[in-house]
């Protein structure tokens, strides 16, 4: 995802659309779990980052500078590429990324997560820069539900920015709890997942 193919050129569509690619280099996708039980009072609560993703983002560009109820977001993470970014022992980072791996994501039965936006709202902060919600359909453990995302969107001459995080139950997606090392670090529930989308034309 990290080669020409995710950042072509901008693409005129229908309606005076045009389609700008997420660029990898310039963007972060960060999911964050929380412990509890005996480390959670030590804050141990791993983060990790995909390193294959790829989107696009579609815009109106007779529309871009007085609304965005037409604009859209397709997005997807390679699952198997999310890799630990603490300063863990490396038998800890091997650990948690073979559970989460193996056991939680099961990312050889379900290899990608994907987002399809089917709405969005925006509050128009001030120019060029808004508080959009954006509602789709998030698929993820083979299961699609409906899923919401609240960022800062700012319109660039070459582009768009969003940034903003969300949460969601492991459980929604039929994702079970599990115990890391040896027990001693249990994952809850809920989970975080942090973004900066950097799309843009040449």
């Amino acid at each position: 995802m990290h080669g020409d193919a995710a950042e072509v050129a901008v693409t005129a569509v229908e309606n005076d659309a045009v389609i700008y690619r997420v660029k990898p280099r310039k963007s972060l996708f960060i999911v964050q779990a929380f412990a509890e039980g005996l480390l959670s009072a030590f804050g141990h609560n791993p983060k990790l980052a995909a390193r294959e993703f790829a989107g696009q983002v579609t815009l109106n560009r007779e529309q871009q500078r007085d609304q965005l109820d037409t604009s859209s977001l397709e997005f997807s993470v390679k699952a198997d590429s999310l890799v630990v970014t603490d300063d863990v022992s490396e038998k800890d980072r091997r650990e948690i990324e073979r559970v989460m791996k193996d056991e939680v994501l099961e990312t050889s039965r379900f290899p990608d997560i994907t987002f399809h936006s089917k709405s969005v709202t925006a509050d128009r902060i001030y120019e060029g820069f808004y508080r959009v919600k954006i509602t789709g359909e998030l698929i993820l453990h083979g299961v699609a539900r409906e899923y919401s995302i609240e960022a800062q969107l700012r319109l660039m001459e070459n582009g768009v920015r969003a940034e903003g995080e969300s949460t969601l139950r492991q459980s929604n997606f039929g994702i079970k709890r599990v115990s890391i090392a040896g027990g001693t670090l249990k994952v809850k529930d809920e989970v975080k997942m942090s973004f900066l989308i950097v799309a843009e034309r040449p």
